[in-house]
């Protein structure tokens, strides 16, 4: 049962993450050629100050509100669960205040004195407000994931990032045309303003037309002990707490590198102007590509809270295991070839989508793409973690890994020679180490006797051939058909490939493909196609 919900519920997130990275490519990638690496460096500079104001006021919150209310719709409790989600509505509407006042204060000295980055000041300010819609649109969605329900948080995450590309987009074509490129680069950012409140209207609309139904459910015959808006809020802050520290410790690396890589790089030579765009190049443009396939890991992580911490209610720790085994199969299948597929098609990738930069911005992308595969079995170990109730274990393994990144950060950047590679080198060390931690973690706590090799050597084979078919098949066709239609044409080839591999190999089993939405439909196909084969 476990299995099926989260595999069902990362489907439809994973699905909808699809579309928003694709919504999003679509605001990136036209943003960054509008405003160039320049614009996109004062851009990013502002959306990880964004990020981490957002770990401590709403990231931790979805996680912490699913896990309590799943808890209680496992007993049968929905007028607990409807208790706990007003509890953390209004909490996260001062938190999401105060976070917005305090960053209108602050933003004089992030852009100025901290980050060395004086034209950044109109992008940071502009996110301000944002903090305090996406903080309440926190609460809704974690209610939500709590009740096994995974639909209103995809919609939502489609009407906010269809607003976010609309409305940014237009502001930064706008602000460019009749202003400044530090005024685009603020009307970029208030694209998330726009999507924020568009998703949190949408998912408000949802909540009004469900809400008297999930609270009918309630088990009438039992009697629940009515527990205190301050107990429910001490449990939310001891859950929150560990969870906010661990999502702040990603865009703490972002974080770390704004403030050293425009330091190091000035240090060594580079102007501010040269640094600044260097660092648009990394955090704006090629950690673009390194995030795009983590959205269906990230919907694998956030399925698995829930679930698995209704079996370890229920002491169903057979499912706990089982559960664990095949989120980390997932996330290599995932992880694996896209990390590969990046790493062959780096600079002709970069070259499509960015056609005004230096060819060099896809070495940047050669020495990150290991980073994704990392990243994949990071963010479903972290659900696993955070379902088992021990989400401090996650926040310690990720600290291990970001005391890596500064050090690796500071030292590599300062080589002339490799100068912002030398960050895309500790990002990619801190991700491999804070996996490694989680995957001993996660063996340790469920007793799990997880043999790694096995579930890799599959996907490796398929990964393998693809990644050979991928480079065949580009090599030739650039000469023929140019760049852009050689590596469209690649890329399609390599997922046929891949695809095909996995079903030789058996590595995607049939089990496997039932759980999804649509799966008996796929399983019937196939069957026919190996029909139409034989005869």
């Amino acid at each position: 049962m476990g299995k099926k919900n989260f595999l069902r519920g990362a489907a439809v997130l994973g699905a909808a993450g699809i579309i928003v990275k694709i919504l999003g490519a679509f605001f990136r990638i036209p943003l960054g050629n509008i405003i160039g690496s320049q614009g996109m460096g004062y851009y990013q500079v502002a959306y990880n100050v964004f990020n981490f104001l957002l770990a401590f006021t709403a990231a931790g919150f979805p996680t912490a509100i699913a896990k309590l209310v799943s808890e209680k719709r496992a007993k049968g409790n929905f007028e607990g669960a409807h208790k706990i989600f007003k509890t953390a509505f209004f909490l996260l509407l001062i938190l999401g205040a105060t976070a917005s006042i305090i960053i209108v204060f602050l933003t004089p000295f992030l852009a100025k004195t901290l980050f060395k980055s004086p034209h950044a000041y109109y992008a940071i300010l502009a996110l301000s407000p944002t903090i305090f819609v996406v903080a309440l649109l926190a609460s809704f969605r974690g209610y939500f994931q709590g009740m096994n329900n995974m639909n209103p948080t995809a919609i939502s995450q489609i009407a906010e990032q269809v607003a976010r590309v609309s409305i940014g987009l237009f502001l930064a074509v706008f602000l460019l045309r009749y202003y400044n490129i530090k005024l685009a680069a603020a009307g970029g950012v208030l694209g998330a303003l726009a999507g924020a409140t568009m998703g949190l209207i949408t998912i408000v609309f949802v909540y009004k037309r469900k809400a008297r139904n999930l609270l009918a459910q309630n088990d009438t015959i039992a009697t629940y002990a009515e527990e205190t808006t301050t107990y429910i809020i001490k449990n939310l802050v001891k859950m929150v707490f560990p969870i906010s520290v661990g999502a702040a410790v990603i865009p703490v690396i972002n974080m770390v590198d704004t403030f050293i890589v425009l330091r190091r790089l000035q240090y060594i030579g580079f102007t501010y102007a040269e640094a600044n765009s260097l660092f648009g190049q990394l955090q704006g443009m090629a950690m673009t590509l390194i995030n795009l396939p983590q959205v269906l890991t990230i919907a694998l992580g956030v399925s698995l809270v829930p679930v698995v911490s209704e079996a370890v209610i229920k002491n169903d720790w057979e499912s706990v295991r089982h559960d664990t085994k095949m989120a980390l199969k997932m996330a290599i299948l995932i992880g694996l070839p896209a990390s590969v597929g990046l790493a062959i098609l780096a600079t002709p990738i970069m070259t499509l989508l960015f056609p005004r930069e230096p060819s060099s911005i896809g070495q940047i992308l050669f020495v990150l793409s290991p980073a994704v595969f990392f990243l994949a079995q990071l963010q479903a170990l972290n659900g696993i973690l955070q379902g088992l109730g021990k989400p401090h274990l996650p926040v310690r393994n990720l600290i291990i890994g970001a005391t890596f990144k500064v050090i690796i950060t500071y030292i590599l950047t300062g080589i002339i020679t490799l100068n912002v590679k030398g960050a895309a080198i500790g990002t990619v060390v801190a991700y491999l180490i804070a996996f490694l931690l989680n995957y001993f973690s996660v063996k340790k706590e469920t007793k799990s006797k997880i043999i790694y090799w096995k579930i890799v050597l599959k996907p490796l084979l398929a990964t393998s051939v693809m990644g050979v078919a991928i480079f065949i098949i580009y090599s030739n066709l650039l000469q023929v058909t140019g760049n852009t239609k050689a590596t469209l044409i690649s890329i399609i080839s390599g997922i046929l490939v891949y695809t095909t591999m996995l079903l030789i190999t058996k590595a995607l089993a049939k089990e496997d493909l039932e759980q999804f939405p649509g799966g008996s439909r796929l399983l019937e196909l196939i069957e026919r196609v190996k029909m139409m084969i034989k005869k």
